[in-house]
């Protein structure tokens, strides 16, 4: 199937309040834009120089969306376009967005990424690390950062039940971080492999990139 009927077919799946983020990284413009002409507009990336790349060859309606690990020594290059940040770990991460975001007059939305996997390669921030920045003070010292909500990364298996345990888990405290900021309306979780699990639990935007470009060009 074309890039094009694959996104016809997932969106004709997802529930009116899911939204979808296309994860085009390592795929050529030609690419996304086959997926922009089918009516995606959402395009998430997980390198910052190859995302400011495509970002200066896409039409300007385009949203982008940095998913990966972010370097602070990176944020100034997409601090002038980028739409949200999926996986800010840190109050250090959040004031360095919010330092290059002033630079453009701009207000960044970012998600706090919460480690919900059992893999120890996965960043973010546990359940108290959570709670404890949403209530500090400083968060409503930062104005040119929004937080926006949570995203999580389940484990890498095919255990449907732990997938689902820690999906559930990240939507409990969802529901207790909404509860202390109503600016907390996205919770960002599944993949291609887990997106139906994921939108079961409760999920609101969800990350597809093979599902809709095909197997990834790592090389």
């Amino acid at each position: 199937m074309s890039i094009s009927e694959n996104l016809k077919a997932i969106k004709e799946e997802l529930p009116g309040h899911v939204s979808l983020v296309a994860v085009s990284k390592t795929k050529p413009v030609a690419d996304l834009m086959e997926a922009y002409r089918a009516g995606q507009r959402i395009f998430g990336e997980n390198k910052i120089q190859e995302m400011t790349g495509k970002w200066q060859q896409m039409p300007e309606d385009t949203e982008w969306h940095m998913i990966g690990h972010v370097q602070r020594n990176k944020v100034k290059y997409m601090a002038e376009y980028v739409s949200l940040v999926h996986g800010v770990d840190s109050l250090k991460l959040l004031r360095e967005i919010n330092k290059q975001a002033a630079k453009y007059h701009r207000s960044i939305s970012c998600l706090l990424q919460v480690h919900i996997a059992e893999e120890e390669t996965k960043f973010g921030m546990d359940e108290n690390e959570v709670l404890e920045l949403l209530r500090s003070e400083e968060l409503h010292t930062l104005t040119h950062v929004k937080v926006v909500g949570l995203m999580g990364m389940a484990t890498f298996t095919d255990n449907e039940a732990q997938v689902r345990k820690e999906f559930s888990g990240l939507k409990k405290l969802f529901d207790k971080s909404s509860s202390l900021s109503p600016e907390i309306q996205v919770l960002s979780m599944g993949m291609s492999g887990d997106y139906r699990i994921a939108i079961d639990c409760g999920s609101t935007m969800v990350r597809i990139g093979s599902s809709i470009f095909g197997a990834r060009n790592y090389h």
